[in-house]
């Protein structure tokens, strides 16, 4: 009787995982689909006001959108996973392309920089802020998420 119960809990294990899969992948595939990120910088200081829409898409729980042409001043790019609970830390990073729009003395067009996002998704929206640490080298920054139509960047048939 012992050794039957040996060979029974790996089986039990085994079929309580594979009754929970279908739950994490239903779950995991929430947020999934395209989505328009807006970033709002106020202006500050000598710092211009900006605006930014970002195209994004989220497959499992993981966002990734981009502006601008990789490796040339402009170009932005937001990462990060989004937990079950609708939290994110999101990850922006990107190349300089306009010295009013950076902090600090040493801020040139074509530098790099990166910062993160604190965000929160819930349903068809979410919204982010930007860490600014200390408030030395960065300045607030809004960050909204909106899901868009499933046909959403289609073309429209010519007129």
């Amino acid at each position: 009787m012992n050794s039957l119960r040996v060979h029974l809990l790996p089986l039990t294990t085994l079929a309580c995982a594979i009754a929970l899969l279908p739950a994490t992948s239903i779950a995991a595939e929430k947020f999934d689909g395209k989505w328009l990120t807006t970033q709002n910088c106020p202006a500050e200081g000598k710092m211009d006001a900006l605006i930014r829409q970002i195209p994004s898409v989220i497959d499992g729980n993981v966002i990734k959108g981009d502006k601008g042409t990789p490796d040339e001043p402009g170009y932005e790019a937001i990462t990060g996973h989004i937990g079950e609970d609708g939290n994110a830390k999101l990850d922006v990073n990107g190349i300089l392309a306009n010295r009013a729009n950076a902090h600090g003395i040493f801020a040139h067009k074509g530098a790099d920089y990166h910062y993160t996002v604190k965000a929160h998704f819930d349903g068809d929206k979410g919204t982010g802020t930007r860490d600014t640490g200390l408030g030395i080298e960065s300045r607030p920054c809004n960050f909204t998420f909106e899901r868009q139509p499933a046909d959403a960047g289609k073309l429209l048939p010519p007129q």
